[in-house]
């Protein structure tokens, strides 16, 4: 993607008066799943569902997805993936840049735990 700003495909798709800004996604599947990658552009409460952008070296396509539902072993969350995503449930996916932010952050004070 060359930064420039969103194709009108996308933009029809946007909400209106908001508009979606060019700019970088970052998958949010665990490290090593199977398949396309993907990531949450925005919600749509009141259909109950998500649009997604998937994306693999070939190219990347946006998809209307359910969300997931699969609450956690407390049963207080539910997964904020999308319903059939592959691998780990979202309360298992451990994004590496916010682990090396709480790891500073616990350096720098200890004895408090990191947000």
């Amino acid at each position: 993607m060359d930064g420039g700003p969103p194709p009108e495909h996308v933009v029809r798709l946007a909400v209106h008066g908001q508009p979606p800004e060019a700019g970088h996604v970052l998958c949010e599947l665990a490290d090593d799943h199977i398949g396309l990658h993907a990531t949450m552009l925005w919600d749509d409460d009141a259909n109950r569902e998500a649009v997604w952008v998937r994306w693999d070296r070939n190219g990347a396509r946006l998809a209307a997805l359910p969300w997931c539902g699969e609450p956690d072993a407390r049963g207080e969350d539910a997964c904020g993936l999308f319903a059939g995503h592959p691998d780990a449930h979202d309360w298992d996916v451990v994004d590496p840049t916010l682990a090396a932010v709480d790891a500073v952050l616990a350096g720098e004070r200890p004895g408090e735990p990191a947000e």
